[in-house]
């Protein structure tokens, strides 16, 4: 009976672009384009910065290397996977699938390994959806357990991702891939704690995730010997990571349910578990008539008020605090409206402050995931504003994430242009070249 890793590897081993359905190719067009965009919106968050220093400090400039986008010097596609990463993930507006933020793990990799090895362009969207079936596939089966314990998906589960799309990318055959996702069970981890102190380390896991796939795919390839239980043996990931077995059946679904049609986009520069509270929060202030509730009682599910980072109420010194706290995102929207980043990063309005404090976070299992109710007290009683949503609310169309993109384009001055060049990248696939997407940061300003 074939292992875990093997039917895994059978699967995303065999994807084309004539084998994909056309649902999930524009699915992947529609998770470049916000992959992309959201690097030019991000250009000016530090993250890049800081990311960018030590990418050149550790692997040095390159000839001929991988480009860093918004700054134009080439280093080792390793360096450039943790740089560029960094900027995708600067607004914390990436794709989602569940709690894991593939896109700015794989996209970045993909495109360095593009530019500097040449593969042939109509491997990228087989190689991207690759790595969300895979990632997206253990993700939505473990993510329960792992996440109250402390793991962070988009690091748990990005490292099998990123191997897939690597093998992919590189023409493994099934054997090959097999080896190469389970080499990158041995590199996963990464933990939830730099969200409850509000620093920054976060904002590098991708990069480093994406780093770790990809060698895991290249020692595959080298002839590593890796362990064919890697998910369901005895020490395996799913007893170590989750404290479960592995279901048999696991790979079942493959091929009949996408994990890359489940990738869902974020209209704010918030948590993907704030995204909906915002949402509440903005038609409870249409109601409201702008006027400030006398207390706020905000029920969601379990899952997500235990994330770590979203019961916080400050003090806020950093944006990778405000983002996550689940009281500071709805007390901005209240008094101020849709949160921009100019908003995320002001620290001591006395207003929000005031309000964060007025604000009670219940956990409710009633509450179904990605679904929100705001009690608001009032002179006139207690308003209460109930949101359900689900995946499919977040899952725009390319029109709709083209929209979205040259909106906060407008507010961060990022010339229309750029994302026109981007557009046109996305739409040509796969034809055309790579570096039309890279040219696009040149653009930007």
């Amino acid at each position: 009976m074939p292992t875990l890793v093997a039917e895994i590897a059978d699967f995303t081993s065999a994807l084309t672009l004539h084998t994909l359905p056309p649902p999930v190719v524009e699915k992947a067009r529609s998770c470049i384009l916000n992959a992309f965009g959201m690097g030019l919106n991000g250009l000016d968050t530090p993250y890049a910065t800081v990311a960018r220093e030590a990418a050149i400090a550790t692997d040095g400039e390159v000839r001929d290397g991988a480009t860093l986008f918004g700054d134009g010097r080439k280093t080792t596609i390793g360096a450039a996977c943790l740089a560029n990463s960094a900027l995708f993930h600067g607004r914390a507006q990436e794709d989602s699938c569940g709690a894991a933020h593939f896109g700015t793990v794989m996209i970045p990799m993909l495109a360095a390994m593009l530019e500097v090895k040449r593969y042939p362009l109509d491997r990228l969207i087989p190689a991207l959806v690759a790595g969300y079936e895979a990632g997206g596939l253990l993700e939505i089966a473990f993510a329960g357990r792992t996440t109250p314990a402390g793991f962070r998906s988009t690091a748990t589960y990005g490292v099998i991702a990123a191997a897939a799309a690597a093998a992919r990318l590189t023409g493994c055959d099934a054997k090959v891939t097999a080896a190469a996702l389970a080499n990158a069970v041995s590199f996963t981890g990464g933990v939830l704690q730099s969200f409850a102190d509000g620093t920054d380390e976060w904002r590098y896991q991708p990069g480093i995730v994406a780093r770790n796939g990809m060698a895991a795919a290249a020692l595959a390839q080298a002839g590593s010997v890796s362990a064919p239980h890697a998910l369901e043996g005895k020490v395996g990931f799913a007893r170590s990571f989750a404290g479960v077995e592995a279901p048999r059946d696991l790979a079942a679904s493959l091929g009949a349910e996408w994990a890359t049609l489940r990738v869902t986009f974020k209209p704010y520069p918030v948590c993907a578990f704030n995204q909906t509270p915002v949402t509440a929060a903005l038609k409870l202030r249409e109601t409201l008539g702008g006027a400030l509730p006398q207390g706020v009682r905000v029920r969601m599910n379990p899952y997500e008020t235990g994330y770590a980072g979203m019961d916080a109420v400050g003090p806020f010194n950093s944006i990778s605090g405000t983002l996550m706290s689940i009281p500071f995102c709805i007390a901005t929207t209240l008094v101020h409206g849709a949160p921009d980043m100019k908003r995320m990063t002001t620290y001591d309005d006395p207003s929000v402050a005031e309000l964060v404090g007025r604000t009670t976070l219940i956990a409710d299992s009633s509450v179904p995931t990605l679904c929100a109710v705001i009690e608001a007290d009032t002179a006139e009683g207690v308003r209460v504003q109930e949101q359900r949503m689900t995946p499919a609310d977040y899952a725009f169309s390319r029109d709709g994430v083209s929209t979205m993109l040259r909106r906060i384009g407008a507010e961060q001055g990022v010339a229309p242009a750029a994302f026109d060049r981007i557009e046109a990248f996305v739409d040509r696939l796969p034809g055309g070249d790579v570096a039309d997407a890279i040219g696009a940061f040149a653009l930007a300003r």
